[in-house]
């Protein structure tokens, strides 16, 4: 309740006994908590999960950023409970509470058909980028991210143009950030990338979203 209410619901209906029940509102909908299940581990996240459906995502999650920052000082968005990261152009962002709920924000317009694996009219790099963009927008998967970007930089860096490494790159590092692993070898290789003013510029119009990127690129 502590972490919804600092997020600016409010609660309309408490209950303690004879079991625990928890009503919550805000901007025009609900959430309703009842009793978890004996033996729940909310570190598996498994606890439970609801859509809710908007307009516009942005505003929302804009909202939550903001209340975020002035509750903690910074953005939750690592472990328990936190926010995922949000692309511009983004149809969907998750938010992830305490007891391992996920809470996710659906554009009404997001496209019905997703081609997993990345675009089928893309190759190589490219198509893998739209693929790690998948794996963390609409499965939340960070990790499976991580790992199929490593790959695809392994296989494909060195025919992929330079713009399309760099931003790979920059999303290892991003990825190494929130799960905790190390930046070193990615930053590494971002950094001896040679980059010209209009490479940056269109890295920085298509990756802005991600904190520190100005002072990871070279």
């Amino acid at each position: 309740m502590a972490f919804y209410e600092a997020l600016g619901f409010e609660a309309t209906y408490k209950q303690s006994k004879p079991y625990v029940y928890l009503a919550l509102q805000w901007s025009g909908f609900q959430l309703h908590f009842g009793p978890a299940p004996k033996g729940l581990d909310p570190t598996r996240e498994e606890s439970g999960s609801c859509l809710v459906m908007v307009d516009a995502v942005a505003p929302y999650h804009a909202a939550f950023v903001a209340a975020m920052r002035r509750v903690h000082g910074k953005v939750l968005s690592s472990g328990l409970p936190r926010i995922t990261r949000y692309r511009p152009g983004a149809s969907r962002f998750t938010l992830i509470d305490p007891s391992g709920n996920s809470i996710i924000f659906i554009q009404r317009d997001e496209p019905a058909e997703l081609e997993y694996g990345g675009s089928k009219k893309l190759t190589g790099l490219a198509k893998a980028l739209d693929n790690a963009r998948i794996l963390r927008e609409f499965k939340n998967d960070d990790l499976q991210a991580f790992r199929a970007l490593k790959s695809a930089v392994r296989r494909h860096g060195a025919d992929a143009s330079l713009v399309e490494r760099a931003m790979a790159l920059c999303h290892l590092i991003d990825l190494a950030m929130v799960l905790g692993e190390p930046t070193d070898p990615w930053l590494a290789d971002l950094r001896g990338l040679e980059l010209t003013t209009d490479d940056r510029q269109r890295i920085e119009s298509e990756l802005g979203h991600l904190a520190g990127l100005q002072e990871w690129l070279p």
